[in-house]
């Protein structure tokens, strides 16, 4: 029962009902000035401890040891030092060495409220100020450098403070947390850690220069979620180019309103000041657009890759639908405030300008819904398998509306 105790001398055990007390004293060996590190039996007198122990029958345990204070014979050290017992009793220590290292278990798992009351069940008095002074009492694991770490960025205050995380990309452990996401910051950390041979991060190019100038031979690569998150925007991104292509299969219309017209026109000015050797950055200036507008339609080789069909969802108009089709086909010229206070009666809570809207799209007059892009570029990322028979007669309809010069989208297919 108290074989933690076994280096000290069991003088009696009392039994108090709600705890047990241990009378104990040291043996009489020599003990070792902690300072000139010379033995010595010369008792100068006896101090009392009182330290607490591991739980006995989920009562709590109270050791009275009786220690000896002993004169140090080297002249010119300190006069008298009082005896340590390593393992049992530790110095300025009010719980055994096995009682501390129980403490700290539950601490390092549950911290300061949590841990209290977990060790208020396990019948060990211990406020939350102390529990958390001996969790930041237990050392940080000095591990070995990994060969292989990744390196990312996350969010102390979205949009106001950032922070770098450094992990162990084989066991994703967390290695350090950096203050910020600067070069200067990441580089001054890995010229300290000279072993890192493989980098695994995002399309920073912040991290990338710093990588390069602390560890030139390091291998960067990409990780697995940005790397398929960028595949993902850029098979969207062609789906979207493709839109005249699949919208021809699904019947769906291309918008042709104004905002067409201004498209199909800025289309021939971006590219004819490109063609003349103008910059990105002048080009925007020039036409007063904003620079990553002239970035899409640069990447654009022909005006009609711009168009977009027309996101349809569902809104507050579909209900009414049929009504809105039978009676356009009725009276076409039916004023559209008409068929607002039509609608309004049959329970409609929209607004005129919705209903506006709704008519002017061509969705009341559309004979089915359309895919949207998105949805067709998970289709295509999705693995052939998991596709029903019907997705794959629907997919190999879609990318086979592309033409031979543009088959984009069949050869992202395969």
């Amino acid at each position: 029962m108290f074989s933690g105790l076994s280096p000290l001398v069991i003088e009696g055990v009392l039994d108090e009902g709600e705890r047990i007390v241990v009378r104990a004293r040291t043996p009489q060996d020599a003990a070792v000035c902690p300072v000139c590190a010379v033995s010595s039996r010369q008792v100068h007198g006896y101090q009392l401890r009182t330290v607490a122990d591991v739980p006995v029958d989920g009562r709590r345990v109270v050791v009275r040891v009786r220690v000896r204070r002993l004169v140090c014979p080297t002249r010119g050290c300190r006069q008298t030092f009082r005896e340590q017992l390593p393992g049992v009793l530790e110095r300025y220590q009010r719980r055994t060495a096995r009682l501390t290292w129980q403490v700290k278990a539950v601490v390092r798992e549950l911290a300061g409220r949590a841990g209290s009351r977990l060790l208020a069940g396990l019948a060990v008095g211990l406020s939350r100020h102390t529990a958390l002074r001996a969790l930041l009492r237990i050392p940080l694991p000095t591990g070995r450098m990994p060969r292989v770490i990744g390196v990312d960025d996350f969010a102390l205050r979205r949009r106001h403070r950032y922070a770098t995380v450094v992990i162990d990309a084989e066991t994703h452990e967390r290695i350090e947390v950096l203050p910020d996401r600067t070069a200067d910051t990441l580089e001054a950390w890995l010229r300290g850690h000279p072993n890192v041979e493989v980098v695994c991060r995002d399309g920073s190019a912040t991290y990338a220069q710093a990588i390069r100038r602390a560890l030139p031979d390091a291998v960067q690569v990409a990780d697995r979620w940005h790397l398929w998150h960028n595949l993902r925007e850029a098979a969207l991104s062609e789906v979207k180019t493709h839109s005249t292509c699949w919208a021809t299969v699904l019947d769906a219309p291309i918008y042709d309103g104004p905002r067409a017209q201004t498209t199909l026109e800025r289309w021939p000015q971006v590219h004819g000041l490109l063609d003349q050797g103008v910059g990105l950055l002048e080009c925007a200036r020039r036409l007063q657009l904003a620079l990553n507008t002239v970035k899409r339609y640069a990447r654009a080789d022909r005006p009609e890759r711009m168009l977009r069909v027309p996101k349809y969802r569902a809104g507050l108009v579909n209900p009414y639908r049929d009504h809105l089709r039978k009676r356009r086909a009725e009276d076409p010229a039916v004023p559209v405030r008409h068929l607002f206070d039509e609608i309004k009666a049959l329970g409609f809570t929209g607004c005129l300008n919705l209903l506006h809207k709704y008519i002017n799209q061509g969705r009341a007059d559309a004979e089915r819904s359309h895919i949207s892009p998105r949805r067709l570029a998970r289709m295509l990322l999705t693995r052939p398998d998991n596709l029903k028979a019907e997705q794959h007669e629907f997919l190999a309809k879609l990318t086979a509306a592309c033409s031979s010069d543009s088959g984009t989208l069949r050869h992202h297919r395969k």
